[in-house]
């Protein structure tokens, strides 16, 4: 997406703008619209739906059931999609609906640009390079976007994508290390402060469950915390996120199928790695940490085994029954880390279980914790931004499906049902009396990586995670 569109305000008619195309969306079926010529489009039997382009007056009709954040978004996506590999270098756009809806449809544009093409021989470089936005009067209260919404958009659509590109690439590229280094190269660019913990400092920490998911792997381990510290920033906020740069499962293997894909478990360190870039380049005055948990977890003669017992950085001890339930060990650590650092709010992100995608389906997050405000208020914003999320209760009676005969914590519950929420209940394990109300996990298993288009994501990693965490840090500046 890096500098090849530009999206232009102008204050002018749809007559006044000179443009090759125009784009503009029927609402609820609705051709009657003065920009709608329904003669032409009833002769090729358009009744409003889908996407119809016009050759002879280059106008491209995208049907939306309303002019809502979300329909704007995915449509807006759409009509980039369409024309980006067509002859077209621009197009013209009217104003739809309030603020809200023009920064969903400017995100929805840059985000329509992506594609992921590192692995392909034949690149194809899109036409595309400009967006016209016209004030064409559908609604006299509404007016251009102002220009600092237009690049709040582009700065998150920039981190996604940036997200996208790392959560996409090979595992035998994307290492532990390859995290690490792109951290220090995100530090550089927006002056954060990165601090990278290698084997010998995880050791010192104490850092056992972590390091026994490393130990078969060829590629060392690395605790990256990266600092986000502007001046008078009255609020903390300290994030986690798994970056298992591959899974095959451990000794507890997983089938060939289930293992095409695991590239993406790192989706939730990434995402936080993003929502840094965003909070720097947005310039919020809230303090904030991302702690991402980055190794691989592999098979090798040294491999951790179910039946082990680990003694966490947090001083709990584990008993391992199944060693493809990774990542909550290596987020324990990361959590106990954390709370070090005495957070307002604590959020994790990770593709943590695919109970998860089973639960809410693949396009859903899910959310856990124990304050039922917290989760509330992120649910709100999340939905807000464009990702879809869902709440996941905690009870006594899962808490009980955890417990072991030989530890503290067993690292897989006792039954194969409510294997989300188990998960969260093992994390919460490790969250301290005084942090249990600021904490919130959210489980990204299902939207992080799919294969299929959706909405306005691409066949592969969607960025999970990044808007909603942007979204709920923004509303935390503003709100406190």
């Amino acid at each position: 997406m890096k500098n090849i569109l530009s999206i232009v305000a102008k204050q002018t008619k749809n007559n006044q703008t000179n443009a090759q195309a125009s784009v503009v969306f029927v609402v609820d079926k609705n051709l009657k619209h003065h920009f709608v010529n329904e003669k032409q489009l009833k002769e090729f039997d358009y009744k409003g739906e889908g996407v119809f382009f016009v050759q002879e007056t280059k106008t491209l009709y995208i049907g939306i059931e309303r002019i809502d954040s979300d329909c704007l978004r995915e449509a807006g996506c759409a009509a980039v999609r369409y024309f980006k590999n067509l002859h077209y270098e621009n197009f013209k756009i009217g104003v739809y609906g309030d603020d809200k809806c023009m920064y969903a449809l400017i995100l929805g544009m840059y985000l329509g640009v992506y594609q992921f093409d590192k692995y392909k021989s034949n690149k194809k470089e899109g036409v595309l390079k400009q967006i016209f936005i016209v004030n064409e009067g559908y609604d006299k209260k509404f007016k251009l976007p102002e220009e600092d919404l237009m690049i709040r958009a582009q700065i998150v659509a920039q981190a996604m994508s940036d997200v996208r590109d790392v959560v996409n690439m090979i595992p035998y590229e994307a290492t532990p290390e390859f995290l690490a280094k792109w951290s220090k190269q995100i530090a550089k660019t927006h002056k954060l402060e990165c601090n990278i913990l290698g084997k010998k400092e995880l050791k010192k920490e104490k850092m056992n469950a972590f390091l026994a998911v490393n130990r078969a792997s060829v590629n060392d381990p690395y605790l990256i915390h990266l600092s986000y510290k502007p001046k008078k920033a009255k609020t903390k906020i300290v994030l986690v996120g798994k970056g298992l740069t591959y899974d095959c499962g451990g000794l507890s293997l997983k089938p060939s199928d289930f293992m095409v894909t695991m590239k993406a478990d790192k989706s939730g360190g990434c995402a936080v790695i993003g929502i840094l870039q965003a909070v720097a380049s947005l310039k919020l005055p809230i303090e904030v940490h991302g702690i991402v948990g980055a190794t691989e977890n592999m098979i090798g003669g040294d491999a951790y085994k179910p039946d082990d017992v680990l003694f966490s950085r947090e001083g709990k001890s584990i008993e391992v029954r199944n060693t493809d339930a990774e990542g909550r060990l290596v987020l324990a650590d990361c959590l106990s880390y954390a709370q070090d650092l005495k957070p307002d709010y604590l959020v994790d992100f990770a593709t943590l279980t695919g109970a998860c995608v089973v639960g809410l389906g693949e396009y859903t997050s899910g959310i856990m914790g124990y304050n039922k405000d917290l989760k509330d208020r992120f649910e709100t914003l999340a939905l807000q931004s464009g990702e879809l999320v869902a709440q996941l209760p905690f009870n006594k009676h899962l808490e009980k499906l955890v417990e072991s005969k030989i530890a503290d914590i067993c690292n897989v519950a006792g039954s194969r049902y409510g294997g989300a929420i188990t998960a969260g209940i093992f994390l919460g394990a490790f969250i301290r009396k005084e942090f249990r109300e600021k904490w919130l996990h959210i489980d990204i298993a299902g939207p992080a990586f799919v294969e299929k288009d959706w909405d306005v994501n691409t066949y592969g990693a969607s960025a999970a995670g990044v808007r909603a965490g942007i979204e709920f840090i923004n509303d935390i500046a503003l709100r406190g």
